[in-house]
């Protein structure tokens, strides 16, 4: 399969030309759209949602992945195999939770280039025909190369991430990894934990574990965003004990 996650949204040409490519290319491969609302112009809110993403794939999937403020420039096109898992993408912090995790770790960068490559749409015309390539058992046009690391980012993110459609605030933070009793601050509100949205009565702000295992902020039947005014990059502090 290949597996697409970006941040093109889906207004506009771009997620269908990447299907439309890679319907060309190797139309008996499956490709699955994941996300196509990852946080715009920003990788480092964007890395942890992948690598949770990639718990749903299998050895000899590749993911399509595109956050990419720097399309254009000298930042590098790249293809990592994760513990057998492709990824394609800017070198840009994208896969920088991925490559933590991972066990077993291959990196090119691709050197490859199509005859029409546009400056602003290396989704459709560099990555998408590497993707395909790759599906295929292809691996011409690469080179070994190692990604720019990010190792300044913290392992478990601090901020929002990601607001779904429910309004819900997904932080970049895995739940399992917070201490027993930990609360969450954020816009001014220290929020309690629950199991889930019917735990609490409604019009109530908590935080749970969500279904790919990261801290989220939820108002039982409203809205996060709206009710705190929660937005991608925000901030969110963990409170242990009465502090």
């Amino acid at each position: 399969m290949i597996l697409l996650a970006t941040d093109f949204g889906l207004a506009g040409p771009y997620v269908g030309q990447l299907h439309l490519v890679l319907g060309r290319l190797v139309p008996e491969v499956p490709v699955i759209d994941l996300q196509h609302d990852l946080p715009a112009f920003r990788p480092d809110l964007a890395s942890p949602l992948l690598a949770a993403h990639l718990d749903w794939a299998q050895p000899g999937d590749v993911v399509l992945a595109v956050v990419d403020p720097g399309v254009g420039t000298d930042r590098r096109p790249l293809a990592l195999r994760l513990d057998g898992i492709w990824l394609v993408g800017p070198d840009n912090g994208l896969f920088e939770a991925a490559l933590r995790r991972a066990r077993s770790i291959e990196s090119y960068e691709i050197v490859w280039r199509p005859e029409r490559l546009s400056a602003s749409f290396h989704g459709r015309d560099l990555f998408a025909p590497v993707a395909a390539r790759l599906a295929r058992g292809d691996r011409s046009g690469l080179a070994p190369a190692e990604p720019t690391r990010f190792r300044d980012w913290p392992d478990d993110l601090p901020r929002i991430v990601q607001v779904d459609a429910y309004g819900n605030a997904w932080t970049g933070l895995r739940a399992a990894h917070l201490p027993a009793g930990s609360r969450l601050r954020a816009a001014g509100r220290t929020l309690e934990r629950a199991r889930t949205f019917g735990d609490v009565p409604p019009g109530t702000a908590f935080w749970y574990e969500n279904s790919s295992g990261f801290a989220e902020i939820a108002v039982s039947g409203g809205s996060a965003a709206e009710t705190l005014g929660l937005r991608p990059g925000d901030p969110v502090e963990i409170v242990v004990g009465d502090c």
